[in-house]
């Protein structure tokens, strides 16, 4: 049995799923409840669900949505997106997600963070790190779906995410992301370095061979892929689908 989580990662926009590259140029992929049930099917370890846009858009998650993806699925789900007060991540609990996931919000208010573990409890928080290689080689820590700067670095950043509660983190290439050229390993590898908590590798992936990368040579405890999950290739069309349970095995173990 695989102890490394391989997780879909999905891109809420409205009431849509689309795919980005480089968190730009929106593709459609589709209804997320056809979405959910094609993944209870394939029998996937858990689904991230992530609005790109509620953040810059100043509003709160789409909770009717979410219901309903809630109500189709069988396995543990996460959310992040708009997620700015108590009252709103209670509401996802409720409604039967079981982790948020925080990134502009502790960014603005870093005792939020601190706030949501000492309520929800640690387990049930991830923090997010959205960042980009600079002209110096530093990976510089983005808000509100990648357009601003927070004048963090992912390393740094990442320790305070940890110290303030969080459980997890998420930390997702910029540069990578839709690209399928694998992920950037040695932010994986600097933040798995700095931290004792679980670290989820995302954006890039392009087949099982970079996920068995990120894990033994960036020490992530976890990886994400949204463009294999999602689309039957680079440049071809939308098939939801999961890599072979054999293959995974092979290339994690």
């Amino acid at each position: 049995m695989l102890r490394t989580r391989v997780i879909p990662c999905l891109l809420l926009k409205d009431e849509s799923l689309v795919k980005t590259v480089k968190f730009k140029n929106y593709s459609y992929i589709g209804d997320p409840i056809n979405t959910v049930r094609i993944f209870n099917e394939l029998e996937v370890d858990e689904l991230v669900f992530l609005d790109i846009v509620a953040s810059r858009e100043n509003r709160p998650p789409n909770f009717r949505i979410l219901e309903q993806i809630a109500n189709e699925c069988f396995m543990p789900l996460a959310y992040g997106g708009g997620l700015c007060n108590i009252d709103d991540v209670g509401r996802i609990f409720a409604i039967g997600f079981e982790k948020v996931i925080v990134n502009s919000q502790a960014v603005a208010d870093p005792a939020f963070i601190s706030r949501l573990a000492d309520r929800f409890g640690s387990q049930s928080i991830v923090g997010s790190v959205d960042a980009r290689k600079n002209l110096w080689g530093r990976y510089e820590v983005f808000t509100h779906g990648g357009t601003r700067k927070s004048g963090k670095t992912a390393v740094e950043w990442a320790v305070e995410l940890e110290r303030m509660g969080a459980g997890e983190l998420l930390i997702t290439s910029m540069d990578r992301e839709g690209t399928w050229a694998g992920y950037d390993v040695n932010l994986t590898e600097g933040v798995a370095a700095a931290v004792k908590i679980p670290v989820i590798a995302n954006g890039g992936a392009g087949s099982v061979a970079h996920l068995g990368e990120v894990v033994k040579r960036g020490n992530a405890s976890a990886v994400a892929v949204g463009s294999m999950v999602v689309f039957q290739g680079k440049d071809l069309g939308v098939l939801v689908n999961f890599p072979d349970k054999r293959d995974l095995k092979e290339a994690l173990l």
